[in-house]
């Protein structure tokens, strides 16, 4: 039996500059986080051939063709197991719709038990790549690839998208207790409602030769939050957070709604000096940067909706548990 570990993700500054479409002709760059909250795959070896997958359904199937779920099938033909298996996928929170990243971090998971399910070591980046060509080049999903990055690498990091297709990933070099101090100051809230990405991450990759000064901007952000990171400015963060949100707006016309920029604007009222939705938008976890004098002034404009509390994870994903007879 293995058992692998995944974190999910908040990003932070610069979301929309992942995709291939934009960052191949102007370059990217996001600030993003790995958290501790995991999805877990499970992986068993069968005494028979069959294929038994478990998630929110049940499939029990005799050959690959035969599975529904897209990212188990196209991790078994990524890594080569055929038969004779069964797989269960966890989650510490909602998988779908909730802008954390989950898709990304399954397909991840995936991968890395499955290669070691068959005895092989595989590093970071080629997980990434291959979680990135199954989501996108296989599947189709209109997404970006930062996802996929930061599930594979952990921690905090400003990861750069050049023009020739190199990926860069820069850890936030500063001392963990000023790690400690920054997350704390993020707080986690949740809508009340989860949501289909598709049409806002295909509304958004369709838009992106007309939302082409917002993205520059956007990836312009990116680079000042992390600049801001390294010299301790934390409040500066919650700034640009505040910037890129309306700036994200723009890129799609299901982003926000009415009930979140009512939650985004009570929370301002109440302290926080910026903030997003996760992911694609439309629902999901909001976002804020509070500084910790009125961390509780927002807890209370907020009450109506789960508070999610959440640390830094400094791993990205990894063998939890390992019998491999």
């Amino acid at each position: 039996m293995i058992i692998s570990q995944t974190p999910l993700r908040i990003s932070l500054l610069g979301g929309g500059t992942d995709f291939r479409e934009f960052y191949l002709k102007e370059g990217g760059a996001v600030l993003t986080m790995a958290i501790d909250k995991y999805v877990y795959v499970i992986l068993k070896e069968r005494f028979d051939d069959a294929i038994y997958i478990n998630y929110s359904k049940k499939e029990i199937v005799s050959s690959i063709e035969e599975i529904q779920h897209e990212l188990v099938r196209e991790a078994m033909r990524k890594t080569g197991i055929c038969k004779g298996i069964e797989i269960t996928t966890l989650s510490d929170v909602p998988a779908d719709g909730t802008g954390l990243g989950s898709s990304s971090s399954i397909t991840v998971g995936l991968l890395n038990a499955m290669y070691v399910y068959q005895g092989v070591q595989v590093p970071a980046e080629r997980l990434a790549k291959e979680a990135c060509e199954i989501e996108i080049n296989i599947i189709g999903k209109p997404i970006g690839v930062q996802d996929q990055f930061i599930a594979a690498y952990g921690n905090l990091c400003f990861i750069e998208f050049h023009k020739d297709d190199i990926i860069s990933i820069n850890r936030v070099d500063i001392p963990a207790d000023f790690k400690r101090e920054f997350v704390s100051n993020l707080m986690l809230f949740y809508t009340n409602r989860t949501r289909k990405a598709e049409a806002i991450l295909k509304e958004q990759r369709d838009k992106i030769v007309e939302r082409k000064k917002e993205l520059c901007r956007l990836k312009e952000i990116a680079y000042k939050g992390y600049s801001a990171l390294l010299n301790g400015n934390f409040d500066k963060v919650g700034e640009l957070l505040h910037e890129n949100w309306i700036l994200k707006r723009r890129l799609a016309s299901g982003v926000s709604d009415p009930q979140i920029e009512r939650m985004y604007e009570e929370a301002r009222k109440a302290g926080a000096l910026g903030g997003k939705i996760c992911g694609a938008g439309g629902g999901g976890f909001l976002l804020l940067y509070c500084p910790p004098d009125k961390r509780n002034k927002v807890r209370k404009a907020l009450n109506q909706y789960k508070e999610l509390s959440f640390m830094l994870s400094r791993y990205g994903t990894k063998i939890i548990f390992n019998i491999n007879n």
